[in-house]
């Protein structure tokens, strides 16, 4: 930001959509302080930061269209706990809410870029996509920016409640996950439990028939016999 001013703070916020670890709290407030300084226009400073956005997210959707649906269904097949049927579910929630997930996403810290990705498997007009993105990048990069600017040289005061707030949706996610492998897990194990009950129960149905049948062949024979002998 120093060299480059304004565009150097949306090259810094591009780079942060496509590797996620780079810190937007930080880069954000960073950029508003640095335009209370008189280092970079403040309007410039969020039209740089919310054009970079865009241009991270599109990057990243570009990525999804390429690899389409096709490739995104093979590699979930190659996933543990991964079915073909989840990545069906997902595609119809992202069919029906697809709009507000890229909308509200961009203001969720990791989803912010990763929701990018299924729009372009999912080939979401672009249009919509730019538009959706490009409003949601804006309202968050302007609270952040301002907040920074508003604060000063206590523009690291930002950073902390946006850290818990980072760690708060990691956290969430986390145990999302857990709870997923743990469902999983669960039906796997009843239903090799039922399939080995089933196996068994086959197994034992001959010798029951054989038994059975012997058992009623022998009350005919006995029966043919009683009806004889009066005749003899």
């Amino acid at each position: 930001m120093d060299t480059l001013g304004a565009p150097g703070a949306g090259i810094a916020i591009a780079l942060e959509n496509l590797f996620p670890p780079l810190p937007s709290e930080v880069i954000l407030p960073l950029a508003g302080f640095a335009a209370s300084t008189g280092q970079m226009n403040l309007f410039a400073a969020l039209l740089w930061t919310t054009a970079g956005s865009v241009v991270g997210a599109l990057a990243l959707y570009g990525v999804g269209a390429l690899l389409g649906r096709d490739r995104t269904v093979a590699i979930a097949g190659r996933l543990p706990l991964v079915k073909v049927s989840d990545i069906e579910k997902t595609e119809a929630w992202f069919s029906r809410h697809g709009t507000k997930a890229v909308f509200f996403g961009r203001m969720i810290p990791i989803f912010r870029s990763l929701i990018s990705v299924p729009a372009g498997v999912e080939r979401m007009p672009l249009p919509v996509f730019l538009g959706l993105t490009t409003l949601g990048s804006a309202i968050w990069n302007t609270v952040f920016v301002l907040a920074g600017y508003l604060l000063g040289d206590n523009w690291t005061v930002v950073t902390g409640y946006v850290t818990t707030y980072s760690k708060v949706v990691l956290g969430a996610a986390a145990l999302a996950v857990l709870a997923f492998a743990g469902v999983r897990l669960s039906r796997r194990g009843r239903g090799r439990g039922s399939r080995r009950r089933g196996r068994q129960d086959r197994a034992g149905a001959p010798e029951a028939t054989e038994a059975t049948g012997t058992a009623a062949a022998r009350e005919t024979t006995g029966a043919g016999s009683d009806r004889r002998a009066p005749r003899s």
